[in-house]
């Protein structure tokens, strides 16, 4: 089975991308090629003009990275990691980093195991943000954050990445965190990219209707709280409704389940 499947996928410089899709759909995958974590095994993955796989060293030179798991050392403080940081990337601004955690009053000599979830992810971000890097991979970081500190997170990175002119992908099951936050939505099912587009023009192009009429593009049935059916369509009649993006989002991962239900059916 593959992870990934005829992935075409372009993020314009300068751009704040939300990667979204189920769990399995694949943009774990994707970061880590891009990474150079994962070979790809057919076609290639650029960032910028440079292979990972050829020039490993001068691709992470040129990311900044952010997992789920934070990848910090529970046993070191804050300021450790800091200095870790310097002695990996020298480029690393570490008052810069330091600034941006005493804003949310992280103690820099704490332990990194017993701060709360939030403040971890916060610690790492600063990492992150504090190698200048101008293109950041961010891989569901907001999965454990209760709301508040989600909402602190991506106003650093929102502001950071505008301030800088960089470039952001953020992977997240949280769609409605999103919206204010990244200009474009790639939704990943099946390991294939179904949407690929500006968020407002992806809205603009896609609408509900109450039943399914041929010769709609009808992507697939969305149900809405109190078990009411939808269904989206691809148009841009300003007669009908037009989805949140909540609703597309679900309408694409609902398109790629019933396709991989007929498949299995098929098979």
């Amino acid at each position: 089975m593959l992870a990934l499947n005829a992935i075409d996928l372009s993020v314009p410089p300068g751009s704040i991308v939300a990667l979204v899709g189920p769990n399995g759909a694949g943009k774990t995958s994707l970061i880590r090629c891009c990474l150079g974590f994962e070979r790809p095994t057919a076609g290639r993955v650029l960032v910028g003009s440079v292979d990972p796989q050829a020039d490993r060293k001068s691709v992470v030179a040129m990311l900044g990275y952010v997992s789920q798991s934070t990848g910090l050392y529970r046993g070191l403080s804050v300021n450790d990691h800091l200095e870790l940081a310097y002695s990996l990337r020298p480029g690393f601004d570490r008052q810069a980093a330091k600034g941006r955690l005493d804003q949310f009053g992280i103690p820099l000599r704490q332990r990194v195991g017993t701060l709360s979830g939030g403040q971890q992810a916060q610690v790492a971000l600063a990492i992150a943000l504090g190698t200048h890097a101008q293109v950041l991979l961010l891989d569901e970081p907001l999965a454990a954050l209760d709301p508040l500190a989600r909402n602190d997170f991506l106003n650093v990175l929102h502001d950071e990445v505008r301030a800088r002119g960089a470039t952001a992908m953020l992977s997240s099951h949280i769609v409605s965190d999103i919206v204010e936050v990244c200009d474009r939505i790639v939704v990943l099912a099946g390991g294939r990219i179904m949407l690929d587009d500006r968020i407002d023009a992806a809205l603009n192009s896609h609408r509900l209707v109450a039943q399914d009429a041929p010769g709609q593009s009808t992507i697939a049935a969305v149900v809405r709280p109190g078990g009411e059916r939808r269904w989206l369509i691809r148009s841009t009649d300003v007669a009908l409704a037009q989805p949140t993006l909540d609703e597309l989002v679900m309408g694409y991962f609902a398109a790629s389940r019933d396709e991989i239900r007929q498949t299995e059916v098929a098979a």
